[in-house]
């Protein structure tokens, strides 16, 4: 199989250099080791003779290549290209990360995209050179190898926890691929992490530098909603399906600590971790264009800013409903009515832990009535709460009771619809939708405008331009900067980083 085309020279000069900023971007293969590696391996450069260049781990794999026990393909921050695409392959790469093809198979995921099983195996050899077969069994492979390298995790678990179907299939695909069984991988592993319980565990996400910590968790924790959620500065738990999870910044990745009663749902924890955070974003792109346009200061300012993405869409756009033209603090306490009235039970409730929070700011900043402050700093304390309930899904939403909870009968008829449409599957925000397509659906649903579909677009989307039209705190913050209206033009394609910029300011 001919590898996908890249320019080899620029290839060669980045893996050359262990340039960080193509990690992710391909991956290097030797023709002479039959092994593939990041570009910033600090093995010794190979001959351009003996070179050839992947923009994807899985047409390495398929070309008979194995990952680098020393630079660890599986650790590689994501493709920055394919993480902004809309288009179909980049959306079918992003629901092959959460699972999509390990649940329903490729049919499936066909099906989620509207399309044909052949139509989408042929774009993805032309983009990739390799079917989305490949690419999910790659996915299996090196979330596998990072498992028995990084946690103490029994292989039975990690096969299951990978997606493969049987302990068989696990061994004779790992030893198929890669040339060595599970056992004898765990066996060369150094340092795997004990930790109490068989399902839990720690895993390391790694991330693109400059990244601003204290920003996207400071955000995060003061719309953390009671029972759901507990978020510090420093920290962010959350209940999941079955369990919590934890992610921690750590010097150069963000530890996630995994404790569930089904580890098959491993794989979508850590791509709904990964968007949550934006940990794929390329923040040296992104600062270059922004540092050519009247955002230059604000951008020198924050190195790294991210733009807070979601765990599941659904909730996304329900807390933008219910956020509307109400502060923050406001909304948090009816979210967690919902969540308490129609969410589950967490079946492992953990204790609670301190959350400190903005009570100051809101989920609808251009509805505000109350003073400007920085929606991103904490300006004061929380009440202290555990991960207790399950967000509710969107057809526990569209038939549940909501009265008597402070939301009035416009809101409650509009989140009713919004959950009703989304359960139906008129719109997805998990990624099967062209994000224009969401939007436009998102705007039939009476109560929901331009800037709530623009604000749902930016965070659960995962549209790097998208723009909350309308919203007061932003034209507040460009007029005190003197920045004209029609610089948002200037600031495409990354309009939703200027506008966290702008908020932070």
């Amino acid at each position: 199989m001919s590898p996908v085309e890249l320019d080899f020279d620029s290839c060669y000069r980045a893996a050359s250099a262990r340039d960080a900023r193509f990690d992710g971007r391909f991956y290097t293969a030797v023709t002479t080791t039959r092994i593939y590696c990041r570009p910033i391996c600090p093995a010794r450069t190979p001959a351009s003779r003996n070179v050839r260049f992947y923009r994807h781990a899985a047409s390495a794999e398929a070309a008979g290549f194995r990952p680098c026990k020393r630079c660890r393909p599986e650790l590689s921050p994501g493709d920055p290209g394919w993480d902004v695409r809309g288009d179909l392959v980049g959306r079918a790469l992003r629901l092959i990360d959460d699972g999509a093809a390990d649940d329903s198979g490729v049919g499936g995921l066909a099906r989620r995209l509207h399309i044909t099983e052949r139509h989408l195996h042929r774009l993805f050899v032309a983009e990739l050179g390799v079917g989305p077969l490949a690419v999910a069994r790659t996915k299996r492979l090196l979330l596998a190898k990072q498992l028995l390298t990084e946690t103490a995790l029994p292989v039975t678990d990690v096969a299951f926890a990978a997606g493969f179907g049987s302990v068989r299939q696990f061994n004779a695909t790992m030893r198929e691929t890669y040339g060595f069984t599970p056992s004898e991988l765990r066996a060369t592993a150094r340092g795997a992490r004990e930790v109490g319980g068989t399902a839990g565990m720690r895993l390391r996400l790694h991330r693109r530098e400059p990244y601003d910590v204290g920003s996207i968790f400071s955000f995060l924790a003061s719309r953390a909603i009671p029972g759901l959620e507990v978020a510090s500065p420093a920290s962010y738990s959350r209940s999941v399906p079955g369990g919590t999870i934890t992610l921690t910044p750590v010097d150069g990745y963000i530890a996630l600590d995994v404790l569930v009663d089904d580890t098959r749902q491993l794989a979508r924890i850590v791509a709904r971790a990964r968007r949550l955070l934006d940990l794929d974003a390329d923040p040296e792109a992104i600062s270059e264009a922004l540092s050519l346009t009247s955002l230059a200061p604000l951008v020198a300012a924050r190195p790294g800013l991210r733009v807070p993405g979601t765990f599941d869409g659904f909730e996304i756009a329900v807390r933008a409903v219910v956020g509307q033209q109400i502060s923050v603090a406001g909304a948090r306490t009816l979210l967690g009515r919902i969540v308490a009235r129609v969410g589950h039970r967490s079946e492992t409730p953990s204790p609670a832990v301190p959350l400190l929070a903005d009570a100051a700011s809101e989920e609808a900043p251009h509805k505000r009535e109350l003073p400007v402050v920085n929606l991103l700093e904490p300006t004061g304390p929380q009440p202290d709460g555990g991960l207790i309930y399950l967000f509710p899904t969107a057809a526990e939403l569209a038939e549940a009771d909501l009265s008597g909870i402070g939301l009035t009968n416009r809101r409650v008829a509009t989140l009713r619809e919004l959950a009703q449409r989304v359960a139906d599957g008129e719109i997805d925000l998990d990624g099967g939708q062209e994000p224009g397509h969401a939007v436009a659906e998102l705007l039939k649903v009476p109560g929901i405008g331009p800037w709530t579909a623009s604000y749902v677009a930016l965070r659960a989307l995962r549209d790097p331009d998208a723009w909350p039209h309308g919203d007061l705190v932003l034209k507040q913050r460009m007029a005190a900067l003197g920045i004209p209206d029609d610089h948002i033009e200037r600031w495409r394609p990354w309009r939703a980083y200027a506008a966290l910029h702008l908020w932070s300011s």
